[in-house]
């Protein structure tokens, strides 16, 4: 049995113990104590102008960690790896099974900072995982991945972007068309293209799979104009679509392209209104360009009246311009702004300076193309048991006028 006595012993004897491991710590060199981890947190910053640009930073790394960050020269992979947003799907506590965002990584003001190529969407939730243990460091931090949800507030704005302009402009088209330019009032959304288009006959029902669909949308830089391409197993003799399918367009018959209006442009707001070209389809065009059938109707010398060529059917819009040319005799350049008009059969051209009097060169390159595909001395729909001659083998020809 314990006595009083002894008891107390025991509470002096545990008491003296507490005290010395009190001092024992007070006094341990530093190297035994644990250093504090950095509390490390991710935040996102929206644009101060109000815009949807939104930077997402982890906070709270050590300058050891950012610096070797700044040195490492990794690959956007590389990146994902340790830091990476995603459009919210499914689960928010699996990583989602979409790709990561693209977009920039930067080292600023002693942040880890990413910057989304394109902006966020309004209503659309965002998340941010970043994992401290595969930092480049030697022995990494360790622990679980942290995450942040996002997302803006809900847009209160009228629509205001149109499809502006529809690529050919005619209003008969060859049933072996191969594309359509459409052309919107500003910067639109990537993704789910088709989701939006539809190419629909008569009676109003969808064709179906009419479109090329790829992965890679053929959008010019400014995303004001996408390249949408009739399927050419649609279109090409002897392949298997069209043996099996038919074609998507179909000689004396009407269709109507229809654009709707919930694609959302770049902004995240939908179109102000659905847009329709209506259209009939005439016979298929299987001849090449022909330069020899061209007018060419100079302007007179000493004015900045417009050079003109008169085509006698319709060209592709983009392709006209980009690949006619003027020079001077000497083969010095002249330059100058170009467009189309007469449904695409008139290219003009209006030269930054008056014309001099004297001798001048066209320069087209056979690339050229007509609304079905056909280049200078090369059809583009031909049947695969016909063989095939091209009739051009220069890359350029040249077409020679005076101003007086």
């Amino acid at each position: 049995m314990w006595s009083a006595g002894a008891g107390a012993t025991v509470v002096a004897v545990g008491a003296s113990i507490a005290f010395l491991a009190v001092v024992i710590a007070a006094a341990a060199p530093e190297h035994f104590k644990t250093a504090p981890q950095p509390q490390i947190s991710i935040r996102w910053t929206p644009d101060p102008s109000g815009s949807s640009r939104v930077a997402v930073e982890v906070d709270g790394l050590t300058a050891a960690a950012l610096e070797k960050l700044r040195r490492s020269n990794w690959s956007l992979p590389q990146w994902h790896r340790l830091f990476s947003v995603y459009a919210q799907q499914g689960d928010a506590n699996t990583i989602p099974n979409v790709p990561p965002m693209l977009g920039t990584y930067r080292i600023l003001s002693g942040v880890l900072r990413f910057e989304p190529q394109f902006p966020l969407q309004s209503g659309v939730t965002y998340r941010a995982i970043f994992f401290p243990q595969r930092l480049p460091d030697e022995n990494g931090l360790g622990g679980d991945s942290i995450t942040s949800l996002f997302q803006l507030p809900p847009r209160k704005s009228v629509p205001t972007t149109v499809v502006s302009r529809v690529y050919p402009s005619a209003e008969v088209l060859p049933e072996n068309l191969l594309k359509f330019y459409i052309y919107f009032s500003a910067p639109m959304s990537r993704g789910q293209i088709y989701d939006h288009i539809a190419l629909r006959n008569d009676s109003g029902k969808a064709i179906e799979l009419p479109f090329l669909e790829i992965d890679e949308e053929l959008w010019d830089p400014t995303m004001t104009r996408l390249t949408l391409f009739i399927d050419p197993g649609r279109i090409k003799r002897g392949v298997r679509p069209l043996e099996e399918i038919g074609p998507a367009l179909e000689a004396g018959k009407q269709y109507t392209l229809v654009v709707d209006r919930a694609w959302k442009d770049g902004a995240g707001d939908q179109l102000r209104e659905t847009f329709q070209k209506a259209f009939r389809v005439g016979p298929p065009d299987r001849d090449p360009p022909d330069p020899s059938r061209w007018q060419i109707r100079p302007p007179k010398a000493d004015t900045r009246e417009s050079l003109s060529i008169i085509f006698p059917e319709s060209m592709d819009h983009a392709i006209a311009q980009r690949v006619i040319r003027v020079t001077a005799d000497s083969g010095e350049l002249v330059n100058g702004t170009t467009a189309l008009d007469d449904q695409e059969q008139r290219w003009n051209f209006k030269p930054n300076t008056p014309w001099r009097r004297g001798a001048y060169k066209l320069v087209v390159e056979t690339t050229l193309e007509d609304l079905a595909g056909n280049s200078i001395g090369k059809p583009f729909d031909v049947d695969l048991f016909e063989p095939i001659q091209r009739r051009q083998q220069t890359p350029t020809i040249k077409m020679s006028f005076e101003t007086r």
